[in-house]
């Protein structure tokens, strides 16, 4: 599947604009994950962009979300190491992250939702007006975009990455595709 049709695919399943932006962002920092980790970018894109393909048909049985994302990759013929990054993407199941991709997906999933909320709260609501220690000051804030879940982020030492630098790639990544993201 290339990457223009798994974005038709997300359109097609997702119709909430927000949530679309969020599976751009989370492409956007998996492909930048994947530049500094020497992986294979389009892999670790399409995984980012289709993290959450059943995410309205599960919202109401949040303990089905990403296993049934996973089937419906695995009917379609995507690689087996994107199904099993999406299904474990979602932490209720308990399954282990094994691979550094399936790591980073589910480390930069609450992420991107982070940089947005610190974006928002900046009088311009602008990525470009905001940096990594801004970011890490509202990662402080307990209070602060409290669905951001902090221990899922600070996962991205299972990458040997520091928060202050995976945030600085992550935000990197958004600032890339701002006009993409409304933001």
């Amino acid at each position: 599947m290339n990457r223009e049709d798994a974005y038709q695919l997300v359109k097609k399943n997702i119709k909430q604009k927000n949530l679309v932006k969020h599976c751009l962002a989370v492409e956007a920092v998996m492909r930048r994950l994947a530049e500094y980790f020497d992986k294979d970018v389009e892999k670790w894109g399409l995984t980012g962009l289709l993290h959450d393909i059943d995410y309205e048909k599960t919202a109401d049985e949040p303990e089905r979300h990403s296993i049934v994302g996973a089937e419906m990759l695995e009917e379609l013929g995507l690689p087996e190491d994107i199904v099993y990054a999406v299904k474990v993407h979602n932490g209720v199941h308990g399954l282990p992250r094994k691979s550094l991709m399936d790591k980073a997906l589910y480390a930069s999933d609450p992420l991107t939702g982070l940089i947005v909320a610190a974006a928002l709260i900046h009088p311009d609501k602008k990525l470009d007006s905001i940096d990594t220690e801004f970011v890490m000051n509202r990662y402080k804030e307990k209070s602060f975009a409290r669905g951001a879940d902090r221990d899922v982020i600070a996962s991205c030492s299972e990458m040997g990455l520091e928060l202050e630098e995976f945030i600085g790639l992550a935000l990197e990544a958004m600032q890339g595709i701002s006009d993409e993201l409304g933001l």
